[in-house]
């Protein structure tokens, strides 16, 4: 796709080897260890049937709960609210159930290879995502300081927009080895992309994304930092992840997850759903047609966890919102990780220090958004004097910052996204109704559009969500600070526990908050499956020697380790 600024390598050799999120922190291949036909490993048969608590209902949770359930184990999986997470797709009252919401995640990157594998397993389609110039978009209008630019290509833009993008690229370049990493990533190179990343993490991890600009000769100017900011690259402005770490957006760009977008046909919430309702073909243990649903009672998750604690030999006892108390010889937890530290009492004893002390300097995004359904795509309505669309996909600097336009053909009703923040901007909305809030977006668009009377074609009510207030999250993704990258490498690898003393083993964490690549589902993957293989070590499992897993593998391509003096 064509974004509004692009990556720093436009590749014109359509032949050369697709990109995946595969490293620079952690170069495993998740996508050929879940195709490999040995599977994922075996448990020892002493062990099939035991019960493994499985603490969160999210994507990274279900993963992690399906295949430990082929391996003849039996998940039991506690959810505070419902199955899907921040896979979250809800509809409008009164409305027609095809019309949808993505309150969380709603685009995801061919890049996300892992992900990939378990929506074709469910047998979900996607289809392109609606981005600022991508080709699946229509038009684009970018309005900064009270004045707007029409474009259906990033070429119809004026010419700063341009020189803005040829300043992120000679950024990117010079004070990144992109096109180095880029072609490694490309050729799976491991050692090529160690040794680029080694040295960047070496000299960049104290390096806010802001500063990094500042630092390069191609961003001397105020005003391109500033377009940059609130126009941005792929998905739109980046200004609100200036103050996180510049190695947070060097994964971005240099896994592409931030290009060539899909949505999920109906909503993303049903990959989670589909995978807790699925008979897996390949199942040990259990009889086929065996399904986690059908592994709980009434077919339906334990509710929220209370407290977490060890008991004699080194069992993690949970107890849940019911009362109900278990002991588990294993746990993962794959909730949002300040939940240990508030809603969930636990004993200093389930971490080491330092592990808490990652977890309690994580540091997470804030996020809104608000959805209206219309009659139909009006947007696609020609204006008589200037034969434009009537209303594009809008970048702006007024309050709703991002509007995505959603359809599903040109006769039947339609969903408009009218403002998706982050941080500050989302902050902005937080004391505000989902009624004042639509109030304040039209006017807004209003004054972009000021033809359009965007109200008259809304057919319900709105939905919003304000992922910061949101008890169970606390916030929508996890962006590391400068500095932090120590903490994410002690989290990240609290899977491979052999090194951990033994009263210190036998819970896993995962989630996307623990991956490299927060905000993106193909973390909440990676983890789950990294999760997996902790849990099958811890049992004494192993995998087959054609297919080693991420555990197997880790002292050959563990994360740098920075002193930490």
């Amino acid at each position: 796709m064509t974004s509004t600024v692009p990556n720093a390598v436009e590749h014109a050799d359509e032949q050369q080897p697709p990109i995946t999120m595969f490293g620079p922190d952690f170069p495993y291949a998740y996508d050929d260890f879940l195709a490999h036909p040995a599977g994922l490993g075996q448990i020892p048969a002493g062990e099939h049937g035991t019960e493994v608590a499985v603490i969160g209902g999210g994507l990274s949770g279900i993963v992690a709960a399906y295949e430990l359930m082929k391996m003849g184990l039996k998940p039991v999986v506690y959810e505070a609210d419902e199955i899907g997470g921040r896979l979250r797709t809800v509809g409008f009252d009164g409305c027609d159930p095809s019309l949808t919401a993505e309150m969380g995640a709603m685009r995801f990157p061919p890049s996300s290879t892992a992900l990939q594998h378990y929506i074709d397993l469910v047998g979900l389609e996607t289809r392109p995502f609606p981005n600022p110039l991508a080709e699946a978009t229509p038009s684009t209008v970018v309005d900064l300081k009270g004045e707007s630019h029409y474009a259906e290509t990033a070429a119809d833009l004026p010419q700063v927009y341009r020189d803005v993008a040829a300043a992120w690229n000679k950024c990117l370049d010079e004070g990144a080895d992109f096109s180095d990493m880029n072609r490694a990533m490309r050729e799976r190179d491991v050692p090529r992309i160690r040794e680029i990343w080694a040295k960047l993490v070496e000299k960049l991890d104290n390096q806010t994304f802001y500063g990094f600009l500042c630092d390069s000769e191609a961003f001397k100017s105020f005003r391109h930092r500033e377009i940059f900011g609130q126009v941005g690259f792929g998905t739109g402005g980046w200004d609100t992840d200036f103050p996180n770490s510049i190695l947070e957006i060097l994964r971005v760009v240099y896994t592409e997850a931030d290009d060539h977008h899909r949505g999920i046909v109906g909503g993303s919430q049903q990959l989670p759903v589909r995978l807790w309702e699925r008979e897996p073909e390949k199942i040990v243990h259990w009889a086929y047609g065996t399904s986690l649903a059908q592994l709980h009672a009434n077919g339906e998750p334990r509710p929220a966890v209370t407290r977490l604690h060890r008991t004699t030999g080194n069992r993690i006892t949970v107890t849940d919102a019911g009362g109900d108390i278990r002991t588990y010889k294993a746990a993962i937890f794959t909730a949002q990780s300040w939940m240990l530290l508030s809603k969930i009492a636990c004993d200093d004893s389930l971490f080491p220090i330092d592990h808490w002390t990652a977890i309690e300097r994580t540091h997470y995004m804030e996020s809104s958004k608000l959805f209206v359904p219309v009659d139909r795509p009006f947007w696609l309505d020609k204006d008589e004097d200037t034969g434009r669309d009537v209303m594009s996909m809008t970048l702006t600097d007024r309050m709703t910052r991002g509007t995505y336009l959603l359809d599903d053909g040109p006769d039947r009703p339609a969903v408009i996204c009218l403002s998706y923040t982050w941080c500050d901007d989302s902050l902005k909305w937080l004391p505000l109704s989902a009624n004042e809030r639509m109030e304040v977006m039209l006017k807004s668009l209003g004054e972009i559009y000021p033809k359009v009377d965007i109200r008259k074609h809304i057919i319900g009510n709105p939905v919003t969500v304000s992922w910061e207030n949101e008890p169970y999250f606390m916030g929508a993704f996890k962006a590391n600070l400068p500095g932090h990258y120590r903490y994410q490498r002690r989290l990240f690898t609290h899977f491979v526990q052999d090194r951990l003393p033994e009263d210190k083993r036998g819970i896993f964490l995962a989630g996307d908050d623990i991956s490299w690549t927060a905000g993106w589902a193909e973390g909440a993957v990676q983890t789950a499956l990294n999760a997996v293989w902790g849990v099958m070590h811890h049992f004494g499992g192993e995998t087959d020697p054609a297919n080693p897993g991420p555990g197997d593998v880790y002292d050959e391509i563990a994360p740098v380790e920075l002193p930490e003096d």
